[in-house]
């Protein structure tokens, strides 16, 4: 003869530590992924949002003034961590500068001037005083020349 499996009864310590297990995993996937959301973010974008955006007409008129002058920068980091800008149109004498920050992560800052290359009157590339140190960077570019004024922002390849 075969005897028939017993049954435990369910009771409500059973119900209790679902509920205690269910609710632990549920709090621990959220305070994981609230720690990796502030850990990744080291600062504010802009200190006060309602100012930011009673300025944000102005910040698109300049950048439609960038565009109009049609000036065209590119920035390598060359093997020695100097930075080398090649450039599309922009005039000869041009004073250009830059400043970096680390994109994510390490808060880490610089600003470089840059000197033309090869001869003086061809103004189409430029290398900047000092190294940089290797890694991630943004590039924020201001160039001025002939009474202008441009501006672009990009990633230090």
């Amino acid at each position: 003869m075969s005897a028939k499996p017993t049954r435990t009864q369910f009771t409500g310590r059973h119900m209790a530590v679902i509920l205690v297990v269910g609710f632990g995993i549920v709090a621990a996937v959220n305070f994981t992924m609230a720690s990796f959301a502030t850990g990744g973010f080291h600062g504010v974008v802009v200190k006060n949002s309602y100012v930011a955006s009673q300025q944000f007409n102005t910040w698109l008129e300049e950048a439609e003034a960038d565009r109009a002058l049609g000036w065209e920068v590119d920035a390598r980091r060359n093997p020695d961590g100097h930075v080398d800008l090649t450039t599309n149109g922009v005039p000869a004498g041009a004073i250009i500068t830059a400043e970096l920050r680390r994109p994510i992560g390490v808060r880490d800052y610089a600003a470089l001037a840059f000197e033309a290359m090869g001869e003086p009157a061809s103004g189409d590339a430029y290398r900047s005083t000092d190294p940089v140190a290797e890694g991630r960077w943004t590039i924020r570019i201001s160039i001025e020349a002939a009474g202008e004024t441009w501006s672009s922002e990009a990633e230090l390849r």
